[in-house]
């Protein structure tokens, strides 16, 4: 998944993610459920912002709303999201 935001490239690394949401057991897969949705609600409201973004502005912007920026930075964080 490719996005443009801050006059930047950013893409969501699946491989991160799931990585993120893995449970460490033996056998089976299984993955976190609590975790898989809060980083699905953060992808979510990434993908859907419709705030004008000033490029200018970048990451101080005003206008982005308080569960963009939350979002934005927590993946950040984390590695899901980076700059190509």
């Amino acid at each position: 998944m490719l996005f443009n935001t801050f006059g930047e490239n950013y893409y969501i690394d699946l491989d991160k993610l799931e990585k993120e949401i893995e449970l460490h057991s033996s056998g089976d897969t299984q993955y976190h459920l609590v975790k898989y949705e809060l980083y699905k609600m953060m992808i979510e409201t990434i993908l859907t912002e419709d705030e004008p973004v000033d490029e200018k502005l970048g990451p101080k912007n005003s206008e982005l709303t308080v569960p963009f920026k939350i979002s934005f930075n927590t993946l950040r964080i984390k590695n899901i999201i980076n700059k190509i």
